[in-house]
């Protein structure tokens, strides 16, 4: 994950543009809408999900229908992504992570048992079964997604640009130097994001699957099963996570499309770029935020939905890392800063493994 993610990361900073602005200019316009509808296609059913389950929980914490707090929480984060500046939307991301730590409480609070946690983390218990190969996938395409592959390459663009403007009296850094501080950055990132998500594992292997609840359909049953095996605080903590974690992704969904599909008809955008200079930028958030709620009123499950986008990502993503890698390797494009060969062989195990549980998930199918 932290191998993929630098390589976008790189791209974004070595190039000063975003991935599909990089597509855009040195591949085919077949290849760039190829990797823009891919990212499109996961993206409007990852928002879907992520606004249902935040709505879910909202209704378990204050009693009233999620349906009511999906526009809200759309309504909302439309305008921190549209009116806020860059500087202003980082940080509030960055304190937002916080909330992440509901879910690290929320173990401790399960009791689980440690011995058992540290066997089970060390030792890999295998089955070649069509459900397990849909849960291996959906776990890779939760934690190494497509949309994250654009947003990481754009960020880090906007990020270069924006340290640029504001080192204007003073010498700008080396792209060498920056390149150590980025891979610093998402090195941390990667390992804390799956820090928090061993104690997600953790919370619903000590609590559900030890009662045997192991076909939770909504995020209310999640919540109620919680609540008597750990108690109204780990109950609570978990569903305020599920917010947390929903307000977190949701911007950087609406983003990485509306920065992809915007560099490939190559629009003005930016976060600091105000609504009346880039519309069509801001028009693509707000459009594809509303696709995610226009979902919702169908009224899907959002735990299954959830599960859904996960393997939709897990599918998709493997011709994205080749994507990726190709042009981390191009000398024209990234100049002396390709790829290394650990980034070259970290890239391709990801797309590897990727790739075989995608392959071997469609062959159970078939």
């Amino acid at each position: 994950m932290a191998a993929v993610q630098l390589m976008c990361a790189r791209i974004g900073t070595v190039t000063g543009i975003g991935l599909a602005s990089v597509l855009r200019k040195h591949y085919s316009r077949r290849l760039l809408w190829f990797a823009c509808t891919l990212l499109v296609v996961a993206n409007t059913v990852n928002l879907a999900a992520d606004l249902g389950g935040m709505g879910a929980a909202a209704q378990l914490i204050t009693g009233l229908r999620g349906a009511i707090y999906v526009p809200v929480f759309a309504a909302l984060i439309v305008g921190l992504l549209v009116f806020a500046s860059y500087s202003v939307m980082t940080r509030v991301l960055k304190w937002l992570t916080l909330s992440l730590f509901a879910y690290v409480a929320a173990a401790f609070l399960a009791h689980p048992d440690w011995g058992a946690v540290l066997r089970g983390t060390l030792i890999p218990h295998v089955e070649l079964t069509e459900d397990a190969l849909l849960t291996v996938v959906a776990l890779l395409g939760t934690t190494i997604s497509p949309y994250l592959f654009f947003w990481q390459a754009s960020q880090n663009a906007e990020e270069h640009e924006h340290v640029l403007n504001s080192l204007w009296l003073r010498r700008p850094r080396s792209l060498s130097r920056e390149l150590r501080d980025v891979r610093a950055d998402v090195t941390t990132g990667m390992t804390y994001s799956n820090g928090i998500m061993f104690f997600i594992i953790l919370t619903a292997g000590a609590t559900l699957h030890g009662a045997g609840l192991t076909n939770v359909q909504t995020a209310q049953q999640a919540a109620e099963a919680l609540r008597p095996l750990a108690g109204r605080q780990a109950s609570l903590l978990f569903t305020a996570g599920i917010v947390g974690t929903g307000l977190l992704g949701v911007p950087v969904l609406a983003g990485s499309a509306a920065y992809a599909v915007a560099e490939a008809f190559d629009w003005a955008r930016g976060m600091d770029a105000r609504p009346q200079a880039a519309p069509y930028f801001y028009g693509l958030i707000t459009l594809s935020t509303a696709l995610g709620v226009a979902f919702d009123l169908l009224r899907f499950d959002p735990i299954r939905l959830l599960f859904w986008s996960a393997v939709i990502n897990g599918l998709l993503a493997p011709p994205l890392i080749a994507i990726i890698l190709v042009v981390c390797n191009n000398r024209a494009i990234m100049q002396r800063y390709r790829n290394r060969w650990t980034l070259n062989i970290l890239g391709v195990a990801a797309l590897l493994v990727m790739g075989a549980a995608a392959v071997a998930l469609v062959i159970s199918w078939l």
